[in-house]
């Protein structure tokens, strides 16, 4: 147990739970309780200096095909409703034998969510994906890293997570992709008519 400006920070050795509690003249108020996974689909809790997805500015008036992929992920956060069923699927791909309440923490799925669609989108090797994760800001904003940090990417962590996606999986995600680009198009007929 530690205290952090004001906060009480409380690990109970019982439970796999968190509790993050604030005093008030003796008076506990639990404000936030979350289960702890090992590997998480993003943090909630931004850190300093780190943008919310949805926050990312991506240059629309680029010709190059990176923008474009990433305005459409934007697009897929955005909508939690298809994100929900994406992440339900990737969920899928941690492997059986892998303990989410113990170890180190993985990546989170929504890197590997990014990584896997700018590899197909691409056609690139493990190579190239490194050198744009590394040093491309826009996309290291869109997988969450903070700009100050020097976090760096290894061709073997990518390539061993990206390595999880099977066909069926792809075949998965691409059918909820199609299904929310259907939705659009409906949306701008009705608008139009």
């Amino acid at each position: 147990m530690f205290i952090f400006l004001g906060f009480l920070y409380i690990i109970s050795p019982t439970s796999d739970e968190k509790v993050v509690s604030y005093f008030y003249e003796n008076e506990e108020v639990n404000f936030l309780k979350y289960k702890v996974d090992m590997r998480k689909v993003f943090n909630p809790h931004l850190k300093l200096g780190e943008k919310d997805i949805s926050q990312v500015v991506i240059d629309i008036t680029s010709r190059d095909d990176i923008p474009q992929i990433l305005l459409g992920l934007q697009h897929l956060y955005n909508d939690k409703e298809i994100i929900k069923e994406i992440f339900a699927l990737l969920e899928r791909i941690v492997p059986a034998s892998v303990d989410k309440n113990n170890g180190r923490p993985g990546m989170p799925l929504w890197r590997v969510f990014v990584f896997g669609m700018l590899r197909l989108g691409l056609n690139c090797d493990y190579d190239r994906l490194q050198e744009l994760a590394n040093n491309h800001s826009t996309l290291r904003e869109m997988l969450g890293n903070n700009p100050f940090d020097d976090d760096k990417y290894s061709v073997k962590t990518i390539r061993n997570n990206i390595a999880l996606f099977t066909p069926e999986i792809l075949q998965e995600i691409n059918a909820i992709i199609v299904k929310a680009g259907h939705k659009i198009v409906k949306k701008k007929i009705k608008i139009q008519l």
